[in-house]
C-alpha cells in the first residue's frame, strides 16, 4: 500500500474559529493506483492535497495519520517534510504560471531542487532531457525564464520538475481547470504515461470534473463537506453511483449526443454548509432528497460490496 490516511483533520484557523476543511479523512492508495478525487468547490479536495505535502498558515494540523510506503509522514512540521518533498511525495499545483521562480531561469530552478536532494543537474541531464522529450518540450526552454513561456508549456514543465526525483505520490491539483480541452486530454494522458513507466507509483488527482476522471483514474473518492461520502472505482462511481450526492453530481454532468433544450443539466439544490460551524449528523442531509430523521446522526462509511464504499443511512439500510 502506497499511501494510507488515518481519520486526518486539517482546519483552517481564523479569527472566528477553526474551519472544518478536512475532517475525520481515512483512506488508501494502492501502488500503481491513480485515485481521482471530486467533489464541489469547497469541499476539502485541495486542503487535503495541500496538507500531504506543504502545510501553511492558515492550516492547522489537528489529528490523524498519513502513512507513506510504511514510513510516518510528518506534515505537521514544516522543517521534517523537507527532504520528502519532491522526493517521496511531490505536487503538480493548480497555478502553474505561478509555481514557477519568475526570476530564475528554468534551469537555475532544476539545479536548486537537485542541489537540496544532493543530486547534480550534469549527472542528471540525460534524465532531465528525456522527461522534458516526454512532455513534448524542447531542451532550448531550459535557458528560458518561466514568463517566456506559454501557460501549458509552464504546465508540462511544472510536470516535469515535479517528477523529476520520481516521488512515490503525485498529488495532481486542479491541474486541467486553466487548460482548453485539447490540453486538458494531454495534460491527462501525461499523467497516466508517468504511472505507467513507473515514474511515480501513485497518483491523486484532484479535479471537480468527473469526465476527465473518467479517463484517467483507477477509482474516485467523492468527498463533501470535509468529508468522504463515497468510494468505489471509476466505472462503479460514474455508471452505479450509490450515494444521493453523487447521483446529484453525475446528474449535473453534461452527456454527449444529448441537447440541453431535450434533457436539462439538474443541479444539486441549496448550498453546502458552513465549515465553521458544520451540522451535526450528515453533512449532506439539508439537501438530501431522501433525508430522514436518522441523517441527524453522522452515517459511517460502509463497504457495501468489495471495493466501495458509501456513508449513508439509506444505503446501509438498504
Amino acid at each position: 500500500m502506497a499511501l494510507k490516511v488515518d481519520e486526518l483533520r486539517i482546519y483552517y484557523q481564523t479569527l472566528r474559529g477553526e474551519v472544518k476543511a478536512v475532517d475525520g479523512l481515512s483512506f488508501q492508495v494502492k501502488d500503481g493506483e491513480i485515485m481521482g478525487l471530486a467533489g464541489e468547490s469547497g469541499c476539502g479536495k485541495s486542503t487535503l492535497n495541500n496538507s500531504l505535502i506543504l502545510l501553511k498558515p492558515p492550516m492547522k494540523y489537528n489529528s490523524g495519520e498519513v502513512i507513506l510506503n510504511n514510513h510516518k509522514l510528518p506534515i505537521y512540521d514544516y522543517e521534517a517534510m523537507r527532504s520528502y518533498r519532491f522526493k517521496e511525495v511531490s505536487i503538480i499545483p493548480q497555478y502553474a504560471m505561478n509555481a514557477l521562480n519568475p526570476i530564475k531561469k528554468l534551469r537555475q530552478i532544476i539545479s536548486d531542487l537537485l542541489e537540496h536532494h544532493g543530486k547534480s543537474f550534469t549527472k542528471m541531464k540525460d534524465t532531465i532531457e528525456e522527461r522534458l522529450s516526454l512532455v513534448e518540450l524542447d531542451k532550448k526552454v531550459l535557458d528560458l525564464y518561466p514568463i517566456e513561456l506559454s501557460g501549458g508549456m509552464n504546465q508540462r514543465m511544472v510536470m516535469v520538475v515535479s517528477t523529476l526525483l520520481n516521488p512515490s505520490l503525485l498529488l495532481a491539483d486542479e491541474i486541467t481547470s486553466a487548460l482548453d480541452v485539447s490540453s486538458q486530454k494531454a495534460v491527462s494522458k501525461m499523467i497516466v504515461e508517468f504511472r505507467d513507466r513507473e515514474i511515480v507509483k501513485s497518483v491523486i488527482f484532484v479535479t471537480h470534473d468527473i469526465s476527465i476522471l473518467y479517463q484517467v483514474a483507477d477509482s474516485i473518492m467523492i468527498m463533501y463537506a470535509g468529508k468522504q461520502v463515497e468510494r468505489a472505482s471509476t466505472e462503479t462511481i460514474v455508471k452505479k453511483p450509490l450515494h444521493p450526492y453523487t447521483k446529484l453530481l453525475i446528474s449535473s454532468l453534461p452527456e454527449v449526443g444529448i441537447k440541453h433544450s431535450e434533457t436539462p443539466l439538474k443541479g444539486i439544490p441549496g448550498r453546502p454548509p458552513e465549515l465553521l460551524n458544520p451540522p451535526i449528523g450528515c453533512r449532506f442531509k439539508d439537501r438530501c432528497p431522501v433525508a430522514s430523521e436518522r441523517c441527524d446522526e453522522e452515517p459511517p462509511l460502509v463497504e457495501v460490496e468489495p471495493g466501495h464504499q458509501v456513508a449513508c443511512w439509506k444505503v446501509g439500510s438498504e
